[in-house]
């Protein structure tokens, strides 16, 4: 390790050897000047460890020549001690006020000098370590930086790749037709909905809420999406084939079972989620309902009631010998099927009310008016002020139906 330099300034050459002196002896790296202009050309030109400065010197004192030094910019700390033959507390006062270190009395003591450069040493050596903490600190945050920067942007893609999950958000079916919402809270979020045609007069409609927030339930949801596919119903376990080769969709508590048993066979996973799965006949309005753990579906008949129907359930991939149960209902012409989310019903305003199921039914009647996409994007505004934020805590989804009429056959 290099010594210390240590800038003696005096106007006294004598008192400067004695000092250069005992300094070298003492195994310091000593420079010496003989007045502060001098001494401030080798403080710009080599920043010293240690300045040892004398009080009363011609031209610029020693006090002046501490303010001046303090100014030069340095990566180090120079640690200045005054020598002064001064002793009053003002005086003393004032050479502190001045950015001064510490002070030695003249004349000086071998002793005491080397116990207060003794005490100067721990101050670069702590104030050394400060400055390589926070390199690294600054280092590590620029690191940081970075992965998150390249973290965010993943996110981006990942979030552009689920919204991919919903190959259509809308699809008119004759008289009837099917919208979708699917909001995450962040980047990623655990919500999918989607349709896809069971045969020529039939739809299957469905909400999932996967249970956590982020990456890992986004890669459920994907997973999921890949188990009701909408263009490969080989693929799609809802549906099934005869032996002529036709496809037809088993019931929608048969699904519930199936995904159950994947969930604990397939995916490996400690997440769990709710559904709501809706096998709709376009020609009747009938209507077959599993609920398995999702809030309850809304009707919003065409005279302006609504009805919550289903009786909950267990959510898929808790219990693995789950049962579940199957409802049957019947849309009237004019009459719409939603099902939600309960980043829907579990929305807060500021004071903490929730909105739930009443509040939503509110909101649903306030929009009765509007139709198809911009029914859901009046009913997303609506809630973003109640919860007087544009985003929202928790994921938001919905799938709309509005049946119109019976669909032609033929």
């Amino acid at each position: 390790m290099s010594p210390r330099r240590v800038l003696v300034v005096d106007d006294s050459r004598m008192q400067r050897r004695i000092l250069c002196a005992m300094l070298t002896r003492w195994g310091y790296a000593v420079q010496e000047a003989a007045g502060a202009k001098e001494a401030l050309d080798i403080c710009v030109a080599d920043p010293p460890d240690f300045v040892l400065s004398d009080w009363m010197m011609p031209g610029m004192n020693g006090i002046e020549f501490c303010s001046v030094f303090r100014a030069i910019p340095r990566e180090s700390y120079g640690y200045f001690i005054l020598l002064t033959s001064k002793s009053s507390t003002e005086e003393v006062a004032a050479g502190l006020d001045a950015g001064a270190d510490d002070y030695l009395a003249k004349p000086i003591s071998p002793d005491e000098l080397r116990a207060r450069l003794a005490a100067g040493e721990r101050i670069l050596g702590i104030h050394a370590e400060l400055v390589e903490k926070n390199r690294l600190v600054s280092e590590t945050l620029s690191q940081i930086s970075t992965l998150y920067d390249s973290l965010d942007r993943d996110l981006q893609g990942a979030r552009k790749l689920q919204q991919s999950l919903i190959k259509e958000r809308f699809r008119s079916f004759g008289p009837s037709q099917v919208s979708l919402l699917l909001r995450p809270s962040g980047h990623v979020g655990g919500d999918l909905v989607g349709f896809f045609s069971i045969n020529a007069d039939r739809v299957g409609l469905f909400a999932i809420d996967v249970s956590g927030h982020g990456v890992s339930s986004a890669l459920m949801t994907a997973r999921l999406a890949g188990f009701l596919s909408p263009t490969s119903a080989d693929q799609n376990v809802a549906m099934t084939e005869n032996a002529l080769g036709l496809y037809d969709a088993i019931p929608p508590a048969e699904l519930a079972t199936t995904l159950n048993r994947l969930t604990f066979t397939e995916l490996d996973t400690e997440h769990y989620f709710t559904l709501a799965y809706a096998d709709l006949d376009l020609t009747t309005g009938a209507f077959t309902l599993v609920q398995a753990g999702h809030p309850h579906p809304m009707i919003l008949r065409a005279s302006g009631t609504i009805e919550c129907i289903g009786e909950g359930g267990m959510p898929i991939g808790l219990v693995e010998e789950a049962e579940f149960d199957q409802i049957t209902g019947h849309l009237a012409p004019g009459d719409r099927l939603f099902l939600m989310s309960d980043g829907l019903t579990e929305a807060m305003d500021p004071e903490g009310n929730m909105l739930d199921e009443d509040g939503l039914a509110a909101l649903l009647r306030r929009n009765a008016q509007t139709r198809g996409p911009g029914f859901l994007e009046a009913l997303t505004w609506d809630l973003s002020e109640f919860t007087g934020a544009r985003d929202f805590e928790d994921d938001v989804s919905a799938v709309l139906f509005e049946f119109d009429g019976p669909k032609q056959l033929g």
